[in-house]
Formats: C-alpha cells, structure tokens, sequence
C-alpha cells in the first residue's frame, strides 16, 4: 500500500511572501467582501425572495442568480486578477449553459469557491448550489446567503439527511429551471490521517484502497443522480490539483497561494451512468480511481493531460462589476444611517426574517401552491364531512 502523502510540494513556503500590503489588501478586501455581502442580502433578499417568490419559483431563482451572481463574481477577479492565481482547464470542453450534477474531490476548505471560475466561464455562475455541512450555516453573513442560494445543508448521518435531500432535491426537477448542483462525495477535506483511515477501511472491505483520495459516500450521489436524472444533461466529473501547495481561506484573501490551480474535467451523459443504485456506486467508485490516478500523474508531471485554452477573465468587466457591487452598498449603507427611519426598519425586518429562515430552513413558497393546499385540504374536509353524513344516514337507516 502507498503511503499517503500531501499533493504538494516539498517547500512548505508560501508561493508569495506575506507583506505588510498584502495583509493590507487582505483585510480591506475582506472588509470590502462581507460588507457588500451584508447590504446585498438585507436590500436584495426580501425583493427576490419574498416578493418575487410569491409570484413564481422560476422568477425568483432568475433574481436570486443575477444579483447574487454579480457579487459572486468578485471571487474569481479577486483570484485571478488582484492575486495572479493560475487557473488552468483540462479534459474535455463543455458548452456552454448545461444543467448538470457536478461531483469533485475536495482538498482542502476553498476547493468550492474555486469551481467557480468555471462556472463563470459557462454562464452558470449565479446558479450553482452545493451539498455542504449544517455547521456552515451558522457562518454570520454567509450562512444567510447559503440559505437564500438554496444550498443543501446536511448532518452527514444518512437516516436524517436522506428525508432532507429529498425534499430539498424535488424542487431541483424542472428543466427549465439553470441549476449546477455541486457535490463532493468524500464527505469532507483531504488530510493524511483521514486518508490512513481511508484505506484501513477499504483494505478491509475489498475496496480498491487510494492514495490521493478518500473513499467516495455513495448514497447521496445516488440520491441526486435519482431524484434530477430526467432533468440533466450530463455530470462533471471535477478532479483539482493545487501549486505550490492546498491553500487555506486566509491564503487567498492575502494572495499568498495557490500559484496554480488545475481543474481537469470529464464530461458525461446522463444516460451513460447506470440508473441502478449498486451500479451507479460502481460507477462512483471507479471514477475515483481515475481520479486518485490522476492526481499521481500530477504529482509527477505537474499537469493534467489535455489542458484546454479557455478564455482568461474581462479585467474590464470585473472592474465594472466591482463597481457597481460596491457602488450599490455605499449608496444603501448612507440611506441606512443617514437616512429617514425606514431604511433602518426595514435593515431589522429583513436582518430578522434572514435569521429565522435560515435557523429554521424555511422557504417561501408561490401564493399557487398555498391555494392549492388550501383548496385540497378544504376538498379532504368535504369528502370526510360527506362521508361521515353518509355513515350516519346508513347507521340511521338501519
């Protein structure tokens, strides 16, 4: 059995020196980061959510993307233009605007934030939803945007996850709706002890024991796969390999790593992936061994096979979106403190609703389905109370 070992290199420098400017920088663009967060959600949320979401799903989730699209965006200039980082495609190309089930393996705590440069690249930026840990919706700020997002936060522990994604997954369904649902089978990031185990566990079992990944969770893929099949296009499969080591969340808000970061993708068809839970976990499992080879190819070679020549970002148009983002939350930062007692009132109000939705997981709804509720469940009360009057005239009869 090889021995587990961090897919970095030796140095355990940083790709850059941690400088005063950059600690600077660092901070004013977390300042800048979570402060646009803030006033987005507050100012955006009640809009998109409780307003257009009465009307129709489809119309909120168009909203919800847009805006939240735009801010989102500002990661990957942060990435890529203000720190440098590399980001190289390989694999296969895939067009643009797909409706797809994304699984990849996760390395370290930023391996999410860095799927999206590629979905930047297909249009589908504001569209992207992740299977993430409960915990993290308790982050302040972000835990609220997770929730207004609609990712799918879970324990981990199937016998309560399993209802949860099912209920959450059957809102995913209608084609006509842009979705990227993102999933990372093995549970949780990559070190060397969870690796160990890893393999401890396969040895044990009779499966293939890997060095570079731990063993994939394979109910929840399946989950997916069986709730959204009739929907998707195709699945990602999304292997990320980093250079000059795997960054921390710190490490790219000072720009200090990754000097590179490899995103090798295989696109698949729907169709090809067996609809049977044993095989599609079959499936499952051998797309890991290619991804566990892979990444011991990387180690050697320093690339994926395959790179693809995909378009570097608009440092024009981040510049535009960077002002506009924060253009927009200085104007509503001075209407909130300067302003007249509204702006104030309604900051609480959607601070408070923001709250309550996300502990509680809470979810509007359009004022169809309400009506209809309502019409079916007044149309029950009918049949029972007919029923009932028919029971009594027979007993009576009798």
């Amino acid at each position: 059995m090889e021995v587990c070992k961090p897919l970095k290199s030796d140095s355990t420098l940083k790709h850059r020196p941690l400088t005063p400017l950059r600690i600077l920088r660092g901070l004013i663009c977390l300042v800048v980061f979570l402060s646009t967060a803030f006033i987005c959600l507050v100012y955006l949320s009640p809009l998109a959510v409780l307003g257009l979401q009465l009307i129709s799903t489809r119309f909120s989730r168009k909203a919800v993307s847009f805006f939240f699209g735009l801010w989102l965006s500002l990661w990957p200039f942060l990435f890529e233009t203000v720190n440098r980082t590399r980001v190289v495609f390989s694999g296969d190309s895939v067009p643009m605007k797909e409706r797809v089930l994304l699984i990849a393996n996760h390395r370290t705590e930023v391996d999410w934030m860095y799927l999206w440069s590629l979905a930047i690249r297909k249009g589908r930026l504001g569209y992207i939803k992740y299977i993430l840990k409960s915990s993290l919706m308790k982050l302040p700020i972000f835990g609220w945007g997770f929730h207004i997002l609609e990712f799918i936060a879970v324990e981990r522990k199937w016998e309560i996850d399993e209802q949860i994604m099912q209920q959450k997954l059957s809102t995913f369904k209608d084609p006509q709706d842009p979705l990227w649902l993102a999933i990372f089978p093995e549970g949780t990031d990559y070190t060397e002890q969870k690796c160990k185990s890893s393999q401890k566990f396969a040895a044990e079992v009779g499966l293939p024991v890997l060095t570079n990944v731990l063993l994939p969770k394979t109910k929840g893929f399946h989950a997916c796969l069986e709730a959204l099949r009739g929907s998707l296009d195709a699945v990602y499969d999304v292997t990320i390999a980093y250079k000059n080591q795997c960054p921390s969340f710190l490490d790219n808000v000072f720009g200090v790593d990754p000097s590179e970061v490899h995103l090798h993708i295989r696109r698949i068809p729907v169709e090809e992936i067996p609809a049977s839970e044993a095989k599609a976990d079959s499936w499952l499992m051998n797309t890991f061994e290619i991804k566990d080879q892979l990444l011991s190819d990387f180690k050697v070679e320093g690339h994926f096979p395959n790179q693809v020549n995909d378009k570097e970002l608009s440092t024009f148009k981040g510049l535009l979106t960077f002002t506009m983002v924060v253009g927009f939350t200085a104007m509503f930062t001075y209407f909130t403190f300067f302003s007249l007692i509204w702006f104030k009132l309604y900051v609480g109000l959607s601070c408070a609703y923001l709250s309550i939705a996300t502990n509680y997981k809470f979810q509007m709804m359009p004022l169809t389905n309400y009506v209809h509720a309502l019409y079916n469940s007044k149309k029950q009360e009918w049949i029972g109370f007919s029923v009932l009057n028919v029971s009594i005239q027979f007993w009576s009869w009798s």
